[in-house]
Parts: structure tokens; C-alpha cells; sequence
């Protein structure tokens, strides 16, 4: 599949947002502090990003406001209603928190359960997919939520040190958290790489039952849609490279900044500033982790129909 920039930058952006939205729905982190306010205008900013990211993706942006009325039967249309309720008690939220510096814990936890059906209708954009088989599996849904509640509490961890509370709670949440996000990724790519391709052109063509079929000419002599969206194609060793580029600034790097930080505040000792710029380059090498993986995401699935492009 063409891994669009716009899509990658959505579910980044977006996931990074609702992640740390639910995180601060809990109320781990201090209210009265400067930095929890920042974080709530940071994950309005992010949550809003991503989702005016995923628009350059539309042929007719004009014509977005008709996904809303699909709801009953289609995960896209439900994302954007659910992307549109939690806007409201995340609002509320970020209302109490930056202007009468409390929280309030019923609205808050409304905001983390909308935040996380938000990314969990987003998954299913594309584990509902049978027609791109590497996509279509619960994986795909686990590895959307926790990679957004990783990212979220680390993002979270981040402003919870830099207003001066205690955040060792949340930083094991992280590591947590990180460690299940890829041990869940790495099986679903294990997955990935033994998949028996269950669409094949004698499936396709209905004409499995006489033989081998092979493709004789192909439908288009020159590109088109399909070929160019559905017929990306990354080689394996390049694959390969990115996944580990993957795994170690996504899930490593950070998760040893973050264990770093953990043990120096368990032992007393005073980080500081030291603390806050480690956490700060763990959750920037989180992101371009999670960018390289989503670019994967999309580029190593393979759509059915290039069956009959001889894909």
C-alpha cells in the first residue's frame, strides 16, 4: 500500500494525543502545575493536528462533514463522530485544569474512555480490511492502543517531571507499556512475514479449480490509481533496516532515557534539568520511531487486488 504522508502523520499525531489525553483524564499529573496545563493545550494541539492532517488525504476535503453519517456500518465515519464527542469532556478538561487548576475526576475519565474508542475505531479502519490480509487481525487494534498509551505516558512523564511531581508511577507505566507495545508488534510482524497469502489469482479469477493461473497481460498498459495506491512495494532488505531503525529509536532508546530517569529519581537523586531533556529526546525518538513504523504499516501490506496486476 502507498504509505501517504498525510494518513502517517494522522495516526502519529493523532494517537500521540489521545494517548496523552487519556493520561491526563486519570489525574496523575498535578493540575496546579504550569506543565499539566501545557499539557492539555499540547494534546488539543496534537489530537487537532492529526486530525486536520488526515484531510489532505481527500480528493474533496469539502465534502469530509459526509463520513459522519455512516456511522452504523462504517469505522471511518465512527472515528470521526467519537473524534468529535471527545472533543467535548477533553475541552471541559483542559478548561478546569488551565483556568481553575483542579481536576475533575468523572469528565476526566469520560475524556480517557473517548480518547481510547477515538484510536480504537481508527484500528479498525484497517483490521476490518479482509482485502489487505496483514492488516485484517486484533494485533492490529492491540498495537494502535498501546502505542498510543505509550506514547501518551511517556508524553505525560515528560510534563508530569517538568512540573515538579512525583512521576515515577508513570514513568514505570511507560516502560510498561513499551515493552507490551512491541512485544505485541514484533508477533505481529512474525505474523506478517508467514502469512499464506489467502487471496491468490486462482481465488481471484475463480479459475483455481483448472490449474495455475498466471497473469497473460495486465489491464492497464500505463499506471493508474490502483497501481499507484494498492501496488507500493518496499524490498525486503530495506524492510528490514527500517524495522529495526524502528524498534530501537521507538521502543529502546526511550525506554533506557526513561529507565535512566526512573532509577535517578528512586535513588534521590537531583535530575532536574537533566531529567526533563532526557525525557524530552526519549518522547522526540518515540515519535520519529512511530513514524518509521506507521510508514511500514503501510508499505509492507499487500491489497488483493493486485492479483490481477500480477502483484
Amino acid at each position: 500500500m502507498h504509505p501517504a504522508a498525510s494518513i502517517i502523520a494522522f495516526t502519529v499525531l493523532s494517537g500521540l494525543g489521545y494517548g496523552l489525553a487519556a493520561i491526563l483524564g486519570l489525574g496523575l499529573l498535578d493540575p496546579a502545575a504550569v506543565a499539566t496545563k501545557v499539557a492539555h493545550i499540547a494534546a488539543l494541539g496534537l489530537i487537532a493536528g492529526g486530525l486536520l492532517s488526515s484531510t489532505l488525504h481527500l480528493g474533496n476535503p469539502q465534502r469530509a462533514w459526509r463520513a459522519f453519517s455512516q456511522w452504523r456500518s462504517s469505522w471511518l465515519s465512527r472515528e470521526g463522530v467519537l473524534s468529535v464527542l471527545a472533543f467535548v469532556p477533553l475541552t471541559v478538561s483542559a478548561w478546569l485544569c488551565v483556568i481553575e487548576g483542579r481536576y475533575w475526576a468523572p469528565i476526566g475519565l469520560v475524556g480517557s474512555v473517548l480518547s481510547l474508542a477515538t484510536v480504537f475505531c481508527t484500528s479498525m479502519i484497517y483490521a476490518s480490511l479482509k482485502s489487505v490480509q496483514a492488516w485484517h487481525s486484533r494485533l492490529t487494534t492491540f498495537c494502535y492502543l498501546l502505542f498510543a498509551l505509550a506514547g501518551g505516558a511517556l508524553l505525560g512523564s515528560a510534563f508530569g517531571v517538568a512540573g515538579g511531581g512525583s512521576a515515577s508511577l508513570l514513568l514505570f507505566f511507560v516502560l510498561v507499556l513499551l515493552i507490551a507495545a512491541w512485544a505485541v508488534k514484533i508477533t505481529w510482524l512474525r505474523n506478517l512475514d508467514s502469512l499464506q497469502p489467502l487471496s491468490t489469482p486462482e481465488s481471484a479469477t475463480g479459475l483455481g479449480t483448472i490449474g495455475r493461473v498466471r497473469l497473460f497481460e495486465r489491464p492497464h498498459v500505463t499506471e493508474n490509481y490502483l497501481t499507484n495506491e494498492m501496488g507500493f512495494r518496499v524490498a525486503r532488505k530495506h524492510a528490514a533496516k527500517l524495522r529495526k531503525l524502528a524498534l530501537l529509536l521507538g521502543g529502546l532508546l526511550p525506554g533506557a532515557l526513561v529507565f535512566l530517569v526512573m532509577a535517578a529519581l528512586l535513588a534521590g537523586a537531583e535530575t532536574g534539568a537533566v531529567a526533563i531533556l532526557a525525557l524530552v529526546a526519549a518522547v522526540l525518538s518515540h515519535v520519529v520511531g512511530m513514524l518509521t513504523e506507521r510508514w511500514l504499516f503501510f508499505a509492507e501490506a499487500r491489497h488483493a487486488v493486485m492479483n490481477y496486476y500480477g502483484g
